[in-house]
């Protein structure tokens, strides 16, 4: 076994008209929470291969972030990275966990995937690229590391 490095940007636009990101619940506490306990966030952002919304899409990182923390600003994830390109076209890669979004880096475990990352397991690094609250717009780096055979690497 080695270490298959994956690493990429997931854009978020959070309101407006080319939002990816729209709120499907909320708790009866959500509107005075500090931290919105409750809320209840489907997304399906584009993940391309630089900062830069104009470089080349690869995958799409689709799934729902519960905010679950009455103290600080912390999400319970349930992500999908639908890869759409190259040796890795139409496999998916599935990160679950808390994340903590105060925290400069966060590691969140793989808990499986499709294709060529059935069961996978392993670890993802994100931080915040950049974040425009007048745009809604942030940037999320993602680095994900994942055990494969030497076939998939």
């Amino acid at each position: 076994m080695k270490n298959l490095t994956l690493h990429f940007y997931v854009h978020g636009v959070r309101k407006g008209p080319n939002a990816t990101l729209y709120n499907i619940a909320k708790s009866s506490i959500t509107a005075t929470s500090p931290t919105g306990f409750g809320r209840i966030n489907v997304f399906d952002d584009r993940v391309t291969v630089a900062p830069d919304i104009a470089s080349e899409e690869v995958a799409r990182a689709q799934g729902t972030t519960t905010s679950v923390d009455l103290q600080v600003s912390a999400a319970s994830m349930n992500l999908n990275f639908f890869l759409k390109s190259g040796k890795f076209n139409g496999s998916t890669v599935t990160v679950v966990g808390r994340n903590q979004f105060s925290d400069e880096e966060r590691e969140l475990p793989v808990a499986g995937g499709n294709g060529a990352f059935r069961y996978a397991r392993g670890y993802a690094i994100t931080r915040s690229y950049s974040n425009d609250e007048a745009t809604n717009y942030s940037v999320l780096e993602y680095t994900i590391y994942v055990p494969t055979s030497k076939k998939c690497s």
